[in-house]
């Protein structure tokens, strides 16, 4: 089946699969808008048009990786109305500096009159297709618990994390910095920043300076996921670090920071307290528009963050991360592509300079590795006769955990009985894998 321009496949019972087009963009927006309202999550529920908003900003032609036909429809053959989409959102992440590509499906959605009949199956079948297409490695989305399991997705990336306080608990003094918004000019070493801090996790999304211009103000005012980029200064007028802030008050009643870092050598226990100060200033102030109250602030930077450290007094509220689902369906050779990245994290272990072959088991199948001096020089998928001639066996797509410092090797044998390995597999998997929680901000 073809993933171009064109295709239309007969689903049966009257529906037709298709992928969208231009003169689709306001029926979509408006299908979106009702179907994911339909969410009864605090924190994600939208009384507001942003999700249409979204829609549209897709689809219009500003976008730099989106275009009108990255949604996927099924539509009534008769009418013509679209009853279930989905979309593709392309993008590159890195792996420790190692760059792949990723399709980020996302506003999947059906109506329920035709759910359980296999329509997202059906569309996401087309979207991976199309995914590989454009040569992506991994496919990531954030939804609901279990259900994108069924299409070979494995829960192991932090999604969320916040820290939130009350404005009596906030510091009541901030001198020294101020803040402004950001400008063009300020993109190039807003990347740089923002660049260094992904280094905390494995992954982190790479953005282009059309990307980055995007974030600045390509998209509308109503966009769910758009951020408002704000830059903190010192008191002699020079930049120190940025931060990104919804542009609502969440149904929590608080303003949620969702990107905040600094520039090497700035101190985090002198900056903070400012960026506090305004986001609850601000908070108040957009509250007011909507005659609703902001009673604090939230900082939304993920399961680890260095301003955690210094505002537990000030933000004492802790909400867990939630997790992305992701989809790799061809392990060895993603192994192959990051390999410098595990070549640096050998060489900077006990195990620098290992020579040797490596097996590790899924139990039906398994990974042949194969290091020299220090290099991985070959990695092959191979069918496994025997369970037990392995150096570590890991259950179902436990092992991506692993692989993306979501889960240690320990939590996982914790977690998983049949998760096992021999004294050199723990020795070698450890120094190649290291529990290292990322807080990727993607493309939207």
């Amino acid at each position: 089946m073809s993933v171009l321009h064109g295709l239309e496949q007969d689903l049966g019972n009257g529906l037709l699969l298709r992928r969208s087009r231009a003169e689709d963009m306001e029926e979509l927006a408006a299908f979106n808008q009702r179907i994911h309202s339909m969410d009864d999550d605090e924190d994600v529920r939208d009384p507001q048009p942003r999700l249409a908003a979204w829609t549209r900003d897709l689809m219009g032609g500003g976008h730099p990786r989106f275009g009108a036909e990255d949604f996927t429809v099924v539509v009534e053959q008769a009418s013509g109305r679209i009853v279930s989409a989905a979309c593709l959102i392309s993008q590159t992440w890195d792996y420790e500096g190692v760059p792949f590509g990723v399709g980020r499906p996302e506003l999947v959605g059906t109506e329920p009159a035709y759910r359980r009949r296999g329509l997202i199956r059906a569309q996401f079948e087309v979207l991976h297709q199309l995914s590989r297409s454009r040569g992506e490695w991994v496919q990531a989305i954030t939804g609901i618990p279990y259900y994108y399991r069924q299409f070979g997705y494995e829960m192991l990336l932090n999604l969320g994390g916040e820290r939130r306080g009350f404005a009596a608990q906030l510091p009541t003094q901030a001198q020294g910095y101020t803040v402004r918004p950001a400008q063009v000019d300020d993109l190039p070493w807003i990347a740089d920043c923002e660049r260094l801090g992904g280094r905390r996790g494995v992954v982190h999304c790479v953005r282009s300076p059309a990307e980055w211009r995007y974030e600045l103000d390509g998209a509308c005012e109503l966009n769910v996921n758009r951020k408002v980029l704000m830059v903190l200064t010192h008191a002699s007028g020079q930049p120190v670090g940025f931060f990104a802030h919804e542009p609502y008050v969440r149904p929590s009643n608080v303003l949620a920071a969702t990107v905040l870092e600094l520039m090497e050598g700035v101190s985090w226990y002198d900056a903070l307290p400012c960026v506090l100060r305004y986001l609850l200033q601000k908070g108040n102030e957009i509250a007011a528009q909507d005659g609703k109250p902001c009673l604090g602030v939230e900082l939304a930077l993920g399961e680890e963050h260095p301003a955690y450290q210094v505002a537990e007094r000030w933000l004492p509220v802790v909400k867990k991360p939630y997790a992305w689902y992701v989809r790799l369906s061809d392990l060895a050779g993603f192994l192959r592509l990051i390999a410098p990245a595990l070549e640096v994290r050998l060489a900077q272990s006990l195990y620098a300079g290992v020579s040797g072959e490596f097996k590790v088991g899924f139990y039906r199948t398994g990974l042949h590795l194969t290091f020299e001096a220090g290099r991985l020089t070959a990695c092959e998928a191979y069918e496994l006769e025997r369970w037990q001639a392995v150096d570590a066996a890991f259950p179902g797509l436990s092992f991506l955990q692993l692989l993306f410092g979501y889960r240690s090797l320990d939590e996982l044998r914790n977690a998983f009985a049949d998760c096992w390995t021999n004294e050199r597999g723990r020795a070698l998997l450890t120094a190649l894998f290291p529990r290292k929680p990322s807080n990727v901000w993607p493309i939207s």
